[in-house]
Order: C-alpha cells, then sequence, then structure tokens
C-alpha cells in the first residue's frame, strides 16, 4: 500500500483529504506544519507529499526545498489558492510534481496523485535494480582470497576512479566482464551507462555499424539512422568483450576513436565526439596475436594502459570452496520443493580440487546449478555429478603440478606415493578396503607403506 503525506494547517481539510485518499486505497498521514512533515518524513517509506502552499511558520516551498534536499525523487503536490498562483509556478521551478488549485475537484486531484506515484513506483524500481547490480558487481564481493585474486581486487581498486583504459587478459569463464562492471560501478561513471559489446558475434560489417552507428540509406535495409554503442556509451563505459577478434579494418577505426575522441556513422561525413572510458578483454595472448601480424600493435598499446590478468581457476585452488558455497548459496531457491543441501561427501570435495576445470568459475557455477536442481538427498555425492564431469576427473592425468625436468621412475614414485596416501585416507586407514581400491594385495600394499615411510596403522 502507498503511503501519502498530507499537510495542512487547516484541520477540516486533512480530515477531507484523508478519507479521500482513504477510499482510493492509500495509507495516510498527515502533518499541520512543515516542521511535523519533516519529522514524519525521517521515520516514514513515503510515495507523495500532498502539501499546503500557505502555512505559517514553514510555507509550501520552503518545505518543498527541504524534502527534496532529502529525497530528490519524492514526488510533491502543491495545493494552492488562485491568488498565490505564482507562487505555485515557483514551486513547479523548484521540482514540485504539479499544483492544485483550491477549491479542486476530487476526480482531478486523485488522477494527479496516481501519476505522480506511478511516476515515483518506476523511479523506486530503478533505484533497486541500480543498488542490486551495485551491490553484484562491486570488487569486494567477488569471490576470492587467493593471491593471484587479491592482486586483481587491489588493481581494480586503484584504476577504478580514473579515466584510463583497460585490457583485460584471461581464459574464458574466468570474469572478464565482472572486473569491467566492477570498474564501472566503482568509478565517478557509475550513474552513466555501462554498454557491453561481443566483438565476435557479429560479422564486420554488422560490427561496424553496432559500434558507430549509421545513417539512413548508408546501406540495404537501413531505413532509419541508428546510433551506436560509442554514442549509446557517452559520459560512461564500453566494454569491448573478444577485442582479439576485431578485423584490421575496424582495429584501425577503433584506434582512432582512442586517439581523437571521435568517429562517424556508417554512411556519415558529421564528426560525432564522444567522452567514454574503454575496458577492452580477451582470452587470446595479444602479444603473440601482434607478433602474427593478426592485432596492431599501436593499438595493443593504447588499450594496454593498464593491465589485468585473470588466473584461471586452476591456479587458484584455495578459492574453490568460497566459490562452491557462494554458488550453493545463490541457487538455494532451486531447492524449495526439496531437502535443503547439507554439504559434500569428501570425495566429491577431492574431485572439485584435483579437477583442472577448463570452463572456469563459468564451469563450477554451472555444475553447481545443475547439482542443486537434480540432486536427490541432502547431502551431494559422486554420483550426483554428471557422468561426463566424473570422467574427466578419473580419466584425465593431469601433469600441472610435476615439474618438467622430473624423471620418470621420480615421477612415477610420486603418483604411487600420492594414489596410496589418497586410498588409505580414504579407506580411513582399513588396509583392506585401501588394496582393495588400488586393485593390489594387503601384504603389496603393506610393503610400499613401508617403503614411502606412511602412516599406515591398520584399523581392521
Amino acid at each position: 500500500m502507498e503511503t501519502i503525506l498530507v499537510v495542512d494547517d487547516e484541520k477540516n481539510y486533512l480530515l477531507v483529504l484523508s478519507a479521500i485518499l482513504e477510499d482510493e486505497g492509500y495509507e495516510v498521514i498527515t502533518a499541520l506544519s512543515g516542521a511535523e512533515a519533516l519529522e514524519i518524513q525521517k521515520t516514514s517509506d513515503l510515495d507523495l507529499i500532498l502539501t499546503d502552499m500557505k502555512m505559517p511558520g514553514m510555507d509550501g516551498i520552503q518545505l518543498l526545498e527541504k524534502v527534496k534536499s532529502v529525497d530528490p525523487d519524492l514526488p510533491v503536490i502543491v495545493m494552492t489558492a488562485h491568488g498565490t498562483v505564482d507562487k505555485a509556478v515557483e514551486a513547479m521551478q523548484k521540482g514540485a510534481y504539479s499544483y492544485l488549485l483550491k477549491p479542486f475537484d476530487n476526480e482531478r486531484m486523485t488522477l494527479y496523485v496516481k501519476k505522480a506515484i506511478a511516476m515515483f513506483q518506476v523511479v523506486k524500481e530503478n533505484r533497486r535494480l541500480r543498488d542490486e547490480v551495485e551491490s553484484q558487481y562491486r570488487f569486494g564481493n567477488f569471490i576470492g582470497k587467493s593471491k593471484p585474486m587479491q592482486d586483481v581486487f587491489d588493481t581494480i581498486r586503484k584504476v577504478a576512479p580514473s579515466n584510463a583504459t583497460v585490457l583485460i587478459e584471461g581464459q574464458s569463464g574466468t570474469g572478464k566482464e565482472l572486473v569491467a562492471k566492477s570498474i564501472h560501478f566503482n568509478s565517478p561513471r557509475r550513474d552513466k551507462p555501462f554498454i557491453a559489446v561481443n566483438c565476435s558475434a557479429l560479422a564486420e560489417n554488422l560490427l561496424e555499424s553496432e559500434l558507430f552507428g549509421h545513417e539512413k540509406g548508408a546501406f540495404t535495409g537501413a531505413v532509419a539512422s541508428k546510433k551506436g554503442r560509442f554514442e549509446l556509451a557517452d559520459s560512461g563505459t564500453l566494454f569491448l568483450d573478444e577485442i582479439g577478434e576485431l578485423s584490421p579494418n575496424l582495429q584501425v577505426k577503433l584506434l582512432r576513436v582512442l586517439q581523437e575522441k571521435t568517429f562517424e556513422r556508417v554512411g556519415g561525413v558529421r564528426p560525432i565526439g564522444v567522452n567514454i572510458r574503454v575496458i577492452a578483454a580477451t582470452n587470446k595472448n595479444l602479444t603473440e596475436e601482434m607478433a602474427s601480424g593478426r592485432f596492431r600493435e599501436d593499438l595493443y598499446y593504447r588499450l594496454n594502459v593498464v593491465h589485468i590478468a585473470l588466473p584461471p581457476l586452476k591456479d587458484r585452488r584455495e578459492d574453490i570452496r568460497l566459490l562452491v558455497n557462494h554458488f550453493l548459496e545463490k541457487y538455494a531457491s532451486e531447492r524449495q520443493y526439496a531437502v535443503p543441501i547439507k554439504g559434500f561427501d569428501p570425495e566429491v570435495q577431492r574431485l572439485f580440487d584435483d579437477y583442472s576445470w577448463p570452463g572456469n568459475v563459468r564451469e563450477l557455477e554451472n555444475l553447481i546449478e545443475r547439482v542443486m536442481i537434480l540432486c536427490p538427498g541432502d547431502i551431494i555425492r559422486v554420483s550426483d555429478l554428471p557422468q561426463g564431469f566424473r570422467d574427466n576427473v578419473y580419466n584425465t592425468l593431469h601433469l600441472d603440478g610435476i615439474p618438467a625436468n622430473a624423471g620418470l621412475y621420480e615421477t612415477l614414485a610420486m603418483v604411487e606415493k600420492a594414489m596410496i596416501e589418497r586410498a588409505l585416507k580414504m579407506a580411513n586407514n582399513v588396509q583392506a578396503h585401501a588394496a582393495a581400491m588400488l586393485g593390489i594385495g594387503k601384504s603389496g600394499l603393506n610393503q610400499k607403506i613401508k617403503k614411502f615411510h606412511l602412516d599406515g596403522s591398520s584399523k581392521d
């Protein structure tokens, strides 16, 4: 129910207006003075203020100014007599939504009220969405305690207040757009547009029109002029994802915009100036692209004023469990008709720690979302994981942790020792069970325990 504050020093008007507005379904609060109204504003969630113009002490314009200093968007309708129309015009100039001449028609008054409140509901929804977006992409909400991610956070913190162009490099799924949005929403441009373009999603001619816009008749099908993403991002941030896919022609045009801050629409001749911050991202190695002649060296240095390298998930394994817990909470609503998840079987946690995560954080998030939907119990077990994921973990030999100069026999011994340690841990040091898991006899396992000086205290 929307709440209206009615302010008038005449009690009869308060009674009449309260009755009319309550019949329309509104909650009505009344005040006999501007000072009382301001106290009510401090403690109430208001959707509209309806105030008389001529009141002792603080008049309607003074009240309007003080209300707007607290909440510039809160609509105020001023009621005034015929003799003070000039004051009503002044109130409109100072931000009043509208004014009503006393005595007024009740239907006209309720129509004004409904329009003002409907307008404010849109404003409040936009506020809510903005707050939600800012909360989601504030760099402090990144998940990660690892050193590589702390370095990323520190760079975002330093670069956000500036206007410097930023180049973000990282594999697919590492969160490049999330970094770009974090920079934007922590910058002085936060209230201006954030416009994203995927440079690999469109053919060259379509991408050119998408970036720079076009004039009417510029090509077949251009029936009207259209603004491009550069114009739409004016005063804000333009995020160019997959920048390594730009054609040589578009690389030249982008370089010109970065240098001169102007461009022309496709088919146009009039230079258009823009004030934008460019953040670019790529999953390619642009240094290699330059060496092969596929990416302009001058454009690279224009983009790479500040460089952020996002680590793959396999290089920040200490963050995996933090991310898992975050996604469990995020997708908890998917289990509204099932028992809540209490945790993971230890073997599942081991698989997550051992897996190479080629799809990075995006792959982990998708996996958790799937499990939250399909897991039948309150503990996530290996059997709840997709078969393809299990096959990848069990059948893939990961060489990342083995030194390149390690000898074959040394490496085999490392693998053998690790497998025995894992089997003993999973079998709770019951050697018969561990031996069965490894496919060897108990006596053979005992010999290897002694060979590697392991704690094999048997519990059978």
